[in-house]
């Protein structure tokens, strides 16, 4: 099928996909998930309006209005100096009505860091099932519980189609601040750049690097620091805090010891992070609680994922594009090569950019 005209494929799937998927999965055991997945797209596309409509909408709040045409200004940024897909994905909005536009459902096993992951036709094979109602979330956590998985149930704002759909910007995204809502729009215009199906680290820590460093030019090129809060140090501590976990927990899992053992001190590990923030909360950061709720609620291994996934090849990714001397077309197209290889071979050569891959 041709992609050349988004708008007409939006059109085709509006009338026809739902319809379609519902009735080529009935009897399926997948038919409600898939059902569910087809709907919610159908909704989301339905509540689309144009930006500059709802901007020029007497009905219009003031703080949407200049939320909208700060995104709108990002959205140029992100085309013509970051070089990131130039079409009609974010410059539209959707009203949704709720506080996240799906639910991602997360699981382990109880004494492995290995994510469960789900194979779908475009998106490839990723670590995680979305979820367009909470409810169908929680309830899906619930059967795997019941196969003694370690499971972790996530809001998210937004997400990519990869191309295949215009993108909204949806009123998910209104709950952050402004920076906040640049830096959604830059990392899901990166999935439309670069995706290489069933490597969700490639792709998740590829987008988070194009959103971290499109950051920090997006904030000088309006006269600002180069570091702003969502990307400051303490967000970088509390990453390395996490992976830190991560590391002892896969060397844990991996030994020859007995499973009682391993839960024992999978237990002491999270006692542990916990530990190690309130040392960095009350020291250095000087009280700063905005990650209280995260560490202090239940903790497993299926939390710690999105970390692992989101994170794992930042810095691969950064000597990179210094490798490139910050011209985002030689980025991408190393980037791309990294994409062709063979998924052992694309691992090895991420490895071999991180920092003090040299001295191993």
């Amino acid at each position: 099928m041709q992609r050349s005209d988004p708008g007409a494929l939006d059109r085709v799937f509006t009338r026809f996909v739902p319809l379609l998927l519902v009735a080529l999965l009935n009897g399926c055991s997948s038919a409600g998930y898939y059902g569910q997945l087809a709907v919610g797209q159908w909704e989301l596309l339905q509540a689309r309006r144009p930006l500059t409509k709802v901007m020029a909408d007497p009905a219009t709040s003031e703080p949407l209005r200049a939320r909208l045409a700060y995104a709108l200004q990002a959205r140029t940024f992100a085309t013509r100096q970051l070089k990131l897909p130039d079409n009609r994905s974010y410059t539209t909005y959707a009203d949704l009505g709720r506080p996240y536009v799906v639910w991602n459902v997360f699981a382990t096993p109880e004494l492995s860091l290995q994510p469960v992951t789900h194979c779908f036709p475009i998106a490839g094979c990723v670590a995680y099932r979305g979820y367009y109602r909470q409810g169908a979330a929680r309830g899906a956590a619930a059967l795997m519980r019941q196969q003694h998985l370690d499971v972790y149930v996530g809001g998210v704002e937004t997400y990519s189609t990869l191309g295949w759909f215009d993108d909204p910007i949806l009123s998910s995204m209104m709950g952050w601040g402004e920076e906040r809502l640049a830096t959604l729009i830059f990392h899901e215009l990166a999935h439309q750049r670069v995706y290489v199906q069933d490597d969700t680290a490639f792709n998740e820590s590829f987008a988070s690097f194009v959103e971290q460093q499109g950051t920090r030019q997006w904030r000088l090129s309006r006269g600002l620091g180069a570091t702003g809060e969502d990307h400051g140090p303490q967000r970088e501590q509390f990453i390395r805090l996490v992976l830190a976990t991560r590391a002892r927990l896969q060397a844990i899992y991996a030994a020859p010891t007995d499973d009682e053992t391993k839960r024992l001190a999978k237990r002491a590990e999270f006692e542990r992070l916990r530990r190690d923030y309130r040392l960095l909360r009350d020291g250095p950061w000087r009280g700063d609680t905005r990650y209280d709720a995260w560490v202090y609620g239940p903790m497993n291994n299926a939390k710690l994922l999105p970390f692992g996934l989101y994170d794992q090849w930042v810095p691969a990714f950064s000597a990179l594009f210094r490798q490139a001397e910050g011209d985002w077309e030689r980025f991408y197209e190393r980037v791309g090569q990294l994409a062709s290889l063979p998924i052992a071979a694309r691992t090895a050569a991420l490895q071999g950019l991180m920092p003090g891959a040299s001295a191993r």
